[in-house]
């Protein structure tokens, strides 16, 4: 008698973008939103210069770009559950360090420990996790693992404001850094360490196939032969200058807002800003054809930003319709700039060229824009939403992203069709 042939176990890879979509919720929500209120903290605290503390938002993302372009290093050597647990560990201890320090040496070293952690759960780390397990689904599943940092925008943006206030930056500091080392362990130990080969199972959960790993075609591309490609370079300048405008401006954004609304209502505005972004991904990630020119697609996105932070020039320190809509544009695009990337990579490389092309534009990305805060914090001054420093930001942030568009339009060379085949299939 034979007996029946048991089920296929569920595909896993839905499983990892759960589990992602929560790392980037704490990855985001603490490294990426957590800098502009760390910084209205910090001054409020302490009586420093603006430009001085920017310049501690500045090292924060630049050490980031550092550990970023190091991270499928850190992988093979180290493996990525290790990794990550590691970068939760140094952003915890990071973001202690910001609410402790009482000299600026201090609040450096702080910035050096949460840049290095953060960039684990973040950007590059997020599309490491999940390439391996999608191809042709990967610009869904990118999609709904980045809304992750969105909703990570949405939760603490206000949360951090009202802890900080209810409890004191210190204490709101040691209760989120410890339950996000916590729950990062846990998805380390129950998601990450898996592999679709560990799992027996394929990309995109196809059956039938050897789920035996393959040697990618065209063996490891020579870092040289990226900079002297114009689809590489245009990739890679048009994610750093969009990146650049995107966060100078939330940096010094939220405590712009304040004396317009508020701290509450700042806070408020700031979370509407990234659900909008949730909004702009997801419509991005699951309405995308898989043949469309993606580099189009981005130039769209960025365009809708441009329109966001002109409308702040409109409204001239005022609360009313003109910021609201601004807000609400200029989030919209706030996922789709570091999720884009990665999908234009994937259309325009080789699988093989992909896994070094990803890390590398963001880790340039990362650099470049690390010096946003500092240098939009220059442009500012002690201005005000209202006064002629953020005027000139708000204008600069969409020149910027213009530039950028430029970017993206200028590395197109025809029309590109599909993604490139997954090198593991037979």
């Amino acid at each position: 008698m034979t007996l029946p042939a048991s089920p296929a176990p569920p595909f896993f890879g839905w499983d990892v973008v759960a589990a992602t979509f929560l790392l980037a919720a704490f990855g985001w929500g603490v490294g990426f939103y957590g800098p502009p209120v760390f910084l209205y903290a910090v001054v409020a605290r302490t009586g420093w210069p603006v430009p001085m503390v920017s310049a501690a938002v500045t090292m924060h993302f630049l050490i980031g770009a550092v550990v970023v372009a190091n991270l499928p290093r850190l992988y093979r050597r180290f493996g990525v559950p290790v990794v990550t647990v590691l970068g939760a560990v140094l952003l915890a201890l990071g973001i202690a360090g910001w609410a402790l320090a009482v000299e600026p040496w201090q609040l450096l070293a702080a910035a050096l420990a949460s840049g290095a952690g953060w960039v684990a759960m973040g950007a590059a780390a997020v599309n490491a996790l999940i390439a391996p397990w999608f191809i042709l689904r990967r610009p869904a599943a990118l999609g709904m693992a980045y809304n992750g940092a969105s909703l990570g925008g949405v939760i603490f943006s206000p949360r951090w404001i009202a802890l900080i206030a209810g409890i004191g930056f210190l204490p709101a500091a040691l209760a989120v850094g410890g339950v996000m080392v916590a729950v990062v362990a846990t998805l380390s130990v129950l998601v990450f360490r898996h592999t679709p080969e560990s799992m027996g199972q394929r990309p995109d959960g196809v059956e039938g196939a050897d789920p035996r790993p393959r040697a990618p075609r065209g063996g490891s591309p020579a870092r040289r032969r990226f900079f002297a490609d114009g689809k590489f370079v245009t990739l890679a300048a048009g994610m750093m200058l969009g990146l650049f405008a995107q966060i100078g401006l939330l940096a010094h954004l939220f405590s712009l807002l304040v004396p317009v609304l508020g701290e509450g209502m700042a806070g408020l505005a700031m979370g509407g800003a990234t659900l909008a972004a949730i909004l702009g991904r997801s419509v991005v990630g699951w309405m995308m054809p898989v043949s469309a020119d993606r580099r189009l697609v981005a130039c769209a996105s960025y365009g809708v930003q441009v329109a966001g932070s002109l409308l702040f020039l409109l409204a001239a320190g005022e609360g009313g319709a003109w910021l609201i809509l601004g807000i609400a544009l200029f989030g919209l695009g706030i996922g789709n700039a570091t999720s884009l990337p990665p999908l234009i990579a994937q259309q325009g490389f080789t699988p093989a060229e992909v896994a070094r092309v990803v890390p590398l534009i963001v880790a340039m990305g990362q650099a470049g824009h690390a010096f946003a805060p500092a240098a939009f914090g220059l442009l500012r001054g002690d201005g005000m939403i209202d006064g002629s420093g953020s005027a000139l930001l708000f204008a600069c942030a969409a020149a910027i992203q213009l530039a950028a568009i430029g970017c993206f339009l200028a590395g197109r060379v025809g029309r590109p069709g599909r993604p490139q085949p997954d090198a593991t299939r037979p």
